[in-house]
């Protein structure tokens, strides 16, 4: 069961690596191709989510046909709640990326980082402000290239990226979206909500909560975040409802 809510506090669901995809998909028995997507928005709808949060990657490909895009997009549009979305390695906002072609800047609760807001998506009921760098095109990117001053009580950064650990950062394993404790611990944030990794863990050093949330196919979780009225920032990881 999922803690109950507290006096003042909000809530957020933070998924990543959901994949939305078409023919391959359903080959593959992955329901309609936008189901993990449905088991993630219907999760966050029974966690009674104030912000479902997307951490990249939640389509395969820019080259998606229509009738999945125009799936994923009712799916968004029926959230019940705000949807903070970071287009990731993946689903890059590039001018003929699904988040233009499907008409999602006309999805009145969707925010999409690089498409309908720059950097900033401003939830002014929550006193909450969410930011991230979207992946722009295909080639290297810093995921969290520069920190943000807070303009309120609350704050959210989002990226996606390779998490490189001390022992590593001057020579990674990975060449490419790499960031570590330094770009982290810079942020400042409340909580890092991170996307490009399959299975869910907390990284860094402790001095920003940075957690993936892992790819649901993989994890069957998402993350829950509860930003108290007391400050505490608590995170779980909660089931996903359905499954098909």
């Amino acid at each position: 069961m999922p803690p109950g809510r507290t006096a003042g506090e909000t809530r957020l669901v933070h998924s990543s690596d959901i994949h939305v995809d078409d023919e391959r998909g359903i080959s593959a028995g992955r329901g309609d191709g936008a189901s993990r997507l449905a088991a993630v928005l219907a999760t966050a709808r029974a966690l009674r989510a104030d912000v479902m949060l997307l951490a990249g990657d939640t389509f395969e490909a820019n080259q998606l046909g229509a009738a999945v895009v125009e799936r994923a997009g009712g799916l968004l549009a029926a959230a019940g709640t705000p949807v903070v979305v970071l287009p990731g390695n993946h689903d890059p906002a590039r001018p003929d990326s699904v988040w233009v072609r499907g008409g999602y800047a006309g999805i009145a609760n969707l925010a999409v980082l690089g498409v309908t807001h720059d950097e900033a998506v401003p939830l002014a009921a929550l006193n909450l402000e969410i930011w991230g760098a979207a992946h722009r095109d295909y080639v290297d990117m810093a995921p969290l290239p520069r920190p943000r001053a807070r303009v309120t009580r609350w704050q959210v950064a989002v990226a996606h990226g390779h998490y490189e650990p001390p022992a590593t950062r001057a020579n990674p394993l990975r060449p490419s979206w790499v960031f570590g404790d330094e770009e982290i611990a810079a942020t400042g944030a409340d909580y890092l909500a991170l996307g490009h990794w399959d299975r869910p863990t907390p990284v860094g050093d402790g001095a920003v909560p940075a957690y993936y949330s892992g790819s649901p196919e993989l994890a069957r979780t998402v993350n829950l975040v509860r930003l108290t009225a007391a400050g505490e920032v608590v995170v779980t990881r909660e089931p996903l409802l359905r499954w098909r």
